[in-house]
């Protein structure tokens, strides 16, 4: 019987612990490669590199390490590396929550995302944590969740988002399926002054959470729960659709207008 083809990346590079966990622990369920940033390239979203050529690194069997970013990993192990399509894309684990508003911005969930556009059930995994993080945990609970995926699919357009929190294996409460919640920062913009006395600028901040609704992602990791969050690739909001039809009509009458005849000059004509 054949096994199931596994990619895995991430966005923190090819030397991240994480990325050993979960590829160690996912071996158990089928044949696994590993294609990832020679680098980390957090917060770097849906990015691909058009600027610069990429080159892929054989690190060793079903290792690969290449200079871009997690969705040119991607479309390099699909087009270039892989002998065939993958069962399933894992991404992750990322050092670090992807909760609520972070989707927008992660690139671990944007190799997911980006496996989900080219018709592959993926998966994005982020393990809670600060300086040290329990990778050994979120793996065996992406495991879980791969397993779930290889055997059921996934609708189509849906990755699942999945965060553990920070605890040991066996103070983890359970598994809960949550929704995005909104996720801010306070004073995201850090001034400073360097020795010259010329002013410079971290982004960073404090985060904030609070949810939209109940069943939030970051109440799960609050309570010991695994979160998992089922996100679609089509962000029409279609429940406000028609009210916006209405703009139609105006808009079409608006743009058909011819355009305003310029006003005259008043300057005397040069003799």
């Amino acid at each position: 019987m054949t096994r199931a083809r596994i990619l895995v990346t991430n966005d923190d590079g090819i030397a991240s612990p994480g990325i050993h966990a979960i590829a160690a622990a996912l071996r158990e369920l089928g044949e696994v490669w590993v294609v990832a940033p020679d680098r980390e390239r957090t917060a770097v979203g849906h990015a691909v590199t058009l600027h610069k050529p990429l080159r892929i690194t054989s690190m060793e069997r079903r290792v690969f390490m290449v200079n871009g970013t997690p969705v040119d990993c991607v479309n390099l192990a699909l087009a270039k590396i892989l002998p065939g399509r993958p069962a399933l894309i894992v991404s992750g684990i990322n050092r670090g929550v992807n909760l609520g508003d972070d989707v927008m911005y992660s690139g671990t969930v944007s190799a997911a995302l980006e496996g989900t556009i080219l018709g592959i059930p993926s998966m994005a995994v982020s393990q809670e944590g600060e300086d040290t993080f329990r990778f050994e945990v979120g793996a065996r609970y992406a495991a879980r969740v791969a397993a779930q995926v290889l055997l059921h699919g996934l609708p189509a357009e849906t990755i699942l988002n999945v965060n553990i929190p920070n605890v040991p294996f066996r103070s983890v409460k359970g598994v809960k399926v949550t929704c995005l919640s909104r996720r801010r920062f306070e004073n995201p913009i850090v001034e400073k002054v360097d020795p010259r006395g010329r002013k410079y600028y971290w982004i960073a901040g404090t985060r904030q959470s609070w949810s939209r609704r109940k069943d939030a992602d970051h109440e799960a990791l609050e309570q010991h729960l695994v979160s998992v969050t089922p996100i679609h690739l089509d962000t029409t909001h279609y429940d406000v659709l028609e009210h916006f039809k209405q703009w139609e009509g105006p808009l079409s009458k608006l743009l058909g207008r011819k355009a305003p005849v310029k006003a005259r000059s008043h300057r005397r004509p040069q003799a």
